[in-house]
């Protein structure tokens, strides 16, 4: 009985947050290039939610040959997913130093005993966050996960980026 009052709450908060926000009058746009799947980003009001980005492969995969893509390592992965971040930002008016949080999510990398690249990561993230230029750090979150969506693939990025008044 107890979990059913738990999942009833549970519900009922996350009904009565969708409904204040749609009643707040928030203006929702969404950022929807191509006939990708999802939205590349929404924005909510002065905040803009970038969905998740994979890596460019290196090496596209080759379908005559039967060979896979390569993306690199972890270091290479992480500078491609946020060069990508940074493109859409600036497609969007902001920049780096806008982002507020980050979620990163790391796969095993087979190179390293199947354990996360922790240290590649940063190598590519002291590149574009803390510098002389941008010296603005966002709210991070990093977790090892089991797969991303493409093989191979070992890092995916997501941000929040809020504009400034």
């Amino acid at each position: 009985m107890n979990l059913r009052k738990a999942i009833y709450a549970v519900v009922m908060t996350a009904g009565l947050s969708a409904l204040a926000f749609a009643q707040s009058g928030v203006a929702v746009k969404h950022i929807q290039p191509g006939n990708a799947a999802i939205a590349q980003a929404v924005w909510a009001g002065d905040t803009l939610y970038v969905s998740g980005q994979l890596a460019t492969p290196v090496t596209p995969a080759d379908r005559a040959k039967g060979t896979p893509a390569d993306y690199g390592d972890t270091k290479t992965q992480a500078a491609s997913a946020l060069g990508k971040i940074e493109g859409i930002l600036k497609e969007q008016g902001l920049a780096m130093g806008d982002v507020v949080m980050m979620h990163v999510y790391l796969a095993g990398d087979p190179k390293n005993e199947g354990k996360m690249d922790f240290a590649g990561l940063n190598a590519a993230y002291t590149q574009y966050f803390g510098t002389k230029d941008q010296p603005n750090k966002p709210s991070r979150s990093a977790m090892q996960v089991a797969a991303l969506a493409a093989a191979g693939a070992l890092v995916e990025i997501e941000v929040i980026a809020v504009k400034s008044k």
